[in-house]
């Protein structure tokens, strides 16, 4: 059986990244520009200034990848785009890329959601079991995701309000720390103490997260604090804060395993990256007997590797998209 090359574009948000990957589980080669400091300066990303950057860095970084990677684009199989969901400004600069690749050297073109690929980053450390549960956190995602066979989706619970990673980024603010906050958050919370009272966000038997009320419980907590002249004690905050996250996440998704009599759990999205999250999971796991897989951090944040080992099965499973292909800011995954 001839090998399947997959060149895949990421451009949803703040980075421009071009992979190679082959069958679906080989990292050829990965290219990753990101605009996180240029955004900084703002306090967050401007979706403006992101989607001018693609346009300034996309045909760049796609010389450079295949340059690197000692491949020309008659060693590509088919082309796998990101269409969404993100930041319709960014997503049209790779899509368009996209299309003028596939006309101009005649391949097929394979659209991706953007979730599927950080599902499928899991397959470029080892195969997926099946069935599965995923867990997806992000900054614009939280999402339980039951998986029967490969690219079969099932969404079983979300967020009814703010994502986690959102959640992260509001809170972060509140403690006066530097974007990107949830990293920050984490790495502050394995240095304090649970001290702070904050609810356990929507402690029910459903499949569903609720972040919103955590958020504005941090919120409060600093004003009141503010008010009584004291000082936030940071660490012991965001300790707190990311306890609460924790647990909910950690008892919804265990929840849905044993409902769902799965004993495989992949993780994916930007807040895979979470080492408190990463911990709880690998400790809660190994009591319940459940096999978990977390990708390495550099596939937890958007790269277009992600999208190439999606884009694989996309492709072998007959998905096709033609020259009226357009990107969409919001998408249901199926």
């Amino acid at each position: 059986m001839d090998d399947t090359y997959i060149l895949a574009i990421e451009s949803s948000c703040d980075e421009t990244s071009v992979a190679i990957i082959k069958n679906g589980c080989e990292e050829i080669h990965t290219v990753v520009l990101s605009q996180m400091d240029i955004h900084a300066t703002f306090g967050g990303v401007v979706p403006e200034v992101a989607s001018r950057h693609h346009i300034e860095n996309i045909t760049m970084v796609l010389e450079q990848a295949l340059m690197e990677a000692n491949l020309t684009m008659d060693d590509i199989t088919a082309i796998a785009i990101t269409y969404g969901p993100g930041l319709i400004g960014s997503l049209l600069v790779g899509v368009q890329a996209a299309k003028t690749l596939a006309y101009i050297y005649d391949k097929p073109l394979v659209p991706v959601h953007h979730i599927a690929g950080h599902i499928y980053a899991n397959n470029l450390v080892e195969p997926l079991e099946f069935p599965l549960i995923a867990l997806v956190v992000s900054g614009g995602h939280t999402d339980l995701i039951y998986m029967k066979e490969d690219y079969s989706f099932e969404r079983i619970g979300g967020t009814l309000d703010d994502a986690v990673g959102e959640a992260y980024d509001k809170a972060a603010r509140v403690m006066n720390l530097p974007y990107p906050g949830g990293p920050r958050v984490d790495k502050l919370a394995a240095t304090g103490e649970d001290t702070y009272p904050l609810p356990l966000p929507l402690d029910d038997d459903s499949y569903n997260f609720s972040f919103s009320g955590l958020k504005s419980a941090v919120i409060n907590i600093s004003h009141n604090e503010a008010q009584r002249g004291n000082e936030i004690r940071v660490a012991d905050l965001a300790t707190s804060f990311q306890n609460r996250v924790v647990e909910i996440l950690t008892k919804k998704t265990m929840h849905a395993l044993k409902s769902y009599h799965v004993k495989n759990l992949i993780v994916a999205g930007g807040v895979a990256a979470n080492k408190g999250l990463r911990t709880h999971l690998e400790e809660v796991c190994k009591e319940n007997g459940i096999h978990l897989c977390v990708p390495p951090i550099k596939y937890c944040t958007d790269n277009a590797a992600m999208i190439g080992a999606a884009g694989y099965f996309a492709y072998k499973k007959g998905r096709r998209g033609d020259l009226t292909l357009s990107a969409k800011a919001t998408d249901k995954l199926h």
